[in-house]
């Protein structure tokens, strides 16, 4: 009778546990929809399409905002997808190497490492002696930022297959490229996508980074690749600190688009791949 009454407490204090953990998170979400929905109804189209409205002077658009966060995101992939996923694959297939622990503690460091300062480094190498702000920058930096949350997951998700996979690969005469490349990584590759996907929501979401390589760009379509590019979190920061009542409310729903944007790409994609029974 004790040990039923204690498993029983045990079990609605691991319940509200996790009720306290998930609590904030829904809180966010309906806090952004019930401020932020209201102005994208108000604004309709042209607030996805038109330009910031001057101080006190209605709402505009964020058009140049949004434009700028799918470019900037698609770059930092471009550039640091390809190196995160053969970084952890790496990490995954000579995990005693020298260089297999040195890298596992990097990526640690990285995935706690201040991304302003990251932001701050990509400045110093490239926006200095460009002299100018620029979508590559702005890309570099995130590629950086990303980096170490997709090479962990898929580093997780490589080591996570049972080893019997790979000596029965290896046994039919398979090389290790192919072991890896056409028998694991389509067992990995829920945990990969993952990754994946966590990396771009958290760039896309960064704003540190931005305000030393991106420089912004609030009224006109990005210029080109090499010209300063705007940012959905970079206005609402910037946004944010103006004393004008519309501003504020520009903000609000700049930020329930970029919540609608994070999750029109992260949970189709995660709710339509398939678990591999191992």
């Amino acid at each position: 009778m004790l040990r039923e009454v204690k498993e029983k407490v045990f079990l609605l204090g691991i319940a509200a546990l996790t009720v306290l953990t998930v609590l904030p998170l829904f809180h966010i979400i309906y806090s952004i929809a019930a401020m932020g929905m209201p102005v994208l109804m108000k604004g309709g189209l042209e607030f996805l399409t038109g330009t910031l409205a001057a101080p006190g002077e209605g709402l505009g658009g964020i058009g140049p905002a949004i434009l700028g966060t799918f470019i900037l995101t698609f770059l930092a992939s471009l550039i640091g997808l390809p190196v995160a996923v053969m970084t952890g694959v790496y990490a995954a297939e000579y995990p005693e190497s020298l260089l297999g622990r040195m890298t596992r503690t990097l990526l640690t460091i990285m995935m706690e490492f201040p991304t302003i300062l990251v932001g701050l480094f990509v400045m110093q190498v490239v926006v200095i002696p460009m002299g100018s702000y620029s979508a590559i920058a702005g890309a570099l930096a995130l590629a950086i930022v990303m980096m170490p949350y997709v090479a962990v997951y898929t580093e997780e998700a490589f080591r996570n297959i049972p080893f019997t996979y790979r000596e029965a690969a290896f046994s039919l005469g398979l090389s290790r490229f192919k072991v890896v490349f056409r028998v694991l990584a389509g067992m990995a590759r829920k945990g990969v996508v993952t990754g994946m996907l966590i990396g771009m929501a958290k760039v896309a979401g960064e704003t540190a980074p931005l305000l030393f390589t991106a420089g912004g760009s609030s009224r006109i379509y990005s210029a080109g690749l090499e010209k300063p590019v705007g940012a959905v979190p970079l206005l609402i920061y910037n946004l944010v600190q103006q004393p004008y009542e519309n501003y504020h409310e520009i903000a609000w729903g700049a930020a329930f688009v970029l919540l609608l944007i994070f999750l029109a790409i992260f949970l189709p994609l995660r709710l339509s791949l398939k678990e591999v029974k191992l």
